[in-house]
């Protein structure tokens, strides 16, 4: 039996890809911090697919938290053939009025904490074929975004990431999917601190569902990246086109607090 492993898997994209993933008759590792939402979580998709699920309540973080996955993971002798990255989060402020601290939490989880996971479990990935790695990084990813500095950074490190990594697993059984959403319905906005953009964004989000639906069925094409929704695309594709200061002034002109 395969299972996946998914981590900011509590609600939003991460709890939409699960479902997705349940869909297909995969049976789940859920990771978040809230153990009581994923003990919900686990009760309402075991019921409604008949899959196992299974979770584990831990900050990701914690510069060793992937120790405890590895452990929770190969103590139980799953067999695991999809691990989706999805733990992640932003800030919304300047990097002078944001404490160090925030900022070290913030790289720590959205790109050291993907690395190690990476790491840890391409050995158990490689053993059952075909597998699986998806990375969940954001349209931010491709330009710098003032008051979001810091969050964009992280976010085009999980790009290059994804993409060197899926160069060095293409002769093995593992494939590599980088899935970069814009605005989405979920959490992030408040979690960032973006209350005064939220009116904003949510005429332009797409659901977590649609999001997740996307980002499988690029995953089991075998994708190299994937941007789900046609106006983030052609978002994307213009940053390649235009000149960075105009893009990064018209990020500007949507970031900058007043």
């Amino acid at each position: 039996m395969s299972y996946a492993l998914i981590t900011g898997a509590s609600g939003g994209i991460g709890l939409s890809i699960a479902e997705e993933l349940a869909k297909k008759g995969y049976n789940l590792l859920l990771v978040a911090r809230s153990e009581e939402r994923l003990e919900s979580i686990k009760t309402d998709l075991s019921k409604k697919y008949s899959i196992e699920v299974h979770w584990l309540g831990i900050d990701l973080s914690s510069a060793r938290s992937h120790l405890e996955l590895v452990n929770w993971i190969t103590t139980n002798d799953w067999r695991l053939t999809v691990l989706v990255n999805n733990a992640g989060y932003g800030l919304w402020k300047s990097v002078e009025k944001s404490s160090l601290e925030e900022l070290q939490n913030m790289m720590q989880l959205n790109m050291n904490a993907l690395v190690n996971i990476c790491h840890s479990f391409i050995p158990t990935l490689k053993k059952n074929s075909p597998s699986f790695i998806v990375n969940i990084a954001s349209t931010a990813s491709y330009q710098a975004v003032p008051y979001l500095s810091t969050y964009a950074a992280t976010k085009a490190f999980v790009v290059l990431f994804s993409r060197g990594l899926r160069w060095e697993l293409e002769e093995s059984n593992v494939s590599v999917t980088t899935v970069s959403p814009g605005a989405t319905s979920t959490g992030f906005i408040d979690r960032a601190e973006m209350g005064l953009l939220k009116e904003k964004a949510e005429k332009f989000s797409m659901t977590p569902q649609e999001v997740a639906r996307i980002s499988v069925a690029g995953m089991f094409a075998g994708k190299t990246e994937v941007i789900p929704g046609f106006a983030n695309w052609v978002s994307v594709k213009l940053t390649y086109l235009l000149p960075k200061l105009l893009v990064e002034k018209i990020a500007l002109g949507l970031y900058k607090k007043k």
